[in-house]
């Protein structure tokens, strides 16, 4: 069974490393990590970043591996999962993803996201990120939960294109947006769905939006009790242990 597993914002595959690591110890190795277009990935011409694209596009990238899948997104990866299960859940065995909370009838975007979803006030805050130096880059993604490697990876790839696909991701997504995602997403038959809760994670709202969300879609859950949004780089052993046994049962 391959398991496929996809980032988010404003990250590179490198956030995978750990729990790939561990894995693989675990002989768990049929392992692909895939890298939306403009995060740590090239852009096809013409693209337009969109809520929409992101989840044709990892359809497409679905199909080209065929076979069962386990798949696993985190942050906007969750979201891309998300619009997949809405729309083609054939295409996997499972799924596992954080931020349901997002898709919650409640759910209100994140002070960045808000920003970044109005015009002018986005472009300025986004140009102020990715034009920092390289080793404040590092700093920030440190401070805010990833090793010094990773924040490394990750620093590396935030370039203008990056903030491009940062703003028209977002402004696709605004509301009602992902509450018509959790609308369908409800009324889907899908295959075996687990929603990880990070109990310190406060970008997708609160543990109880994400509880709702997997109830809405029959989905189980499971609670990562003071693991914050990068849950997978703080403990990759127990992110193993609980992709393991989800793909297990």
């Amino acid at each position: 069974m391959t398991k496929v597993f996809v980032h988010g914002n404003p990250e590179t595959s490198a956030i995978w490393s750990l729990v790939v690591a561990e894995l693989a110890r675990r002989d768990i190795d049929d392992v692909v990590l895939l890298s939306p277009p403009g995060f740590g990935a090239p852009t096809p011409t013409g693209w337009d970043a969109t809520q929409t694209s992101y989840t044709q596009w990892l359809i497409q990238q679905l199909e080209n591996i065929g076979g069962p899948i386990d798949l696993v997104g985190h942050d906007w990866g969750a979201g891309h999962t998300y619009g997949v299960v809405a729309t083609r859940p054939d295409l996997l065995r499972s799924w596992a993803a954080d931020c349901g909370g997002l898709l919650d009838p409640e759910y209100i975007w994140h002070d960045n996201a808000r920003v970044w979803q109005t015009l002018g006030a986005g472009e300025e805050a986004i140009d102020g990120f990715i034009n920092m130096t390289a080793s404040d880059k590092v700093a920030v993604l440190m401070s805010l939960g990833m090793t010094h490697d990773i924040a490394h990876d990750v620093g590396s790839a935030l370039n203008t294109e990056m903030a491009r696909c940062i703003l028209a991701l977002y402004r696709s997504a605004a509301q009602p947006a992902m509450k018509s995602l959790g609308e369908r997403l409800s009324t889907t038959q899908q295959p075996r769905g687990l929603v990880i809760i990070p109990t310190e994670d406060h970008f997708p709202g609160t543990p109880q939006m994400a509880a709702n969300t997997a109830d809405a879609c029959g989905a189980k859950t499971v609670t990562l009790q003071g693991l914050g949004h990068w849950w997978m780089i703080a403990d990759p052993i127990l992110a193993a242990d609980v992709l393991t046994q989800h793909w297990q049962k």
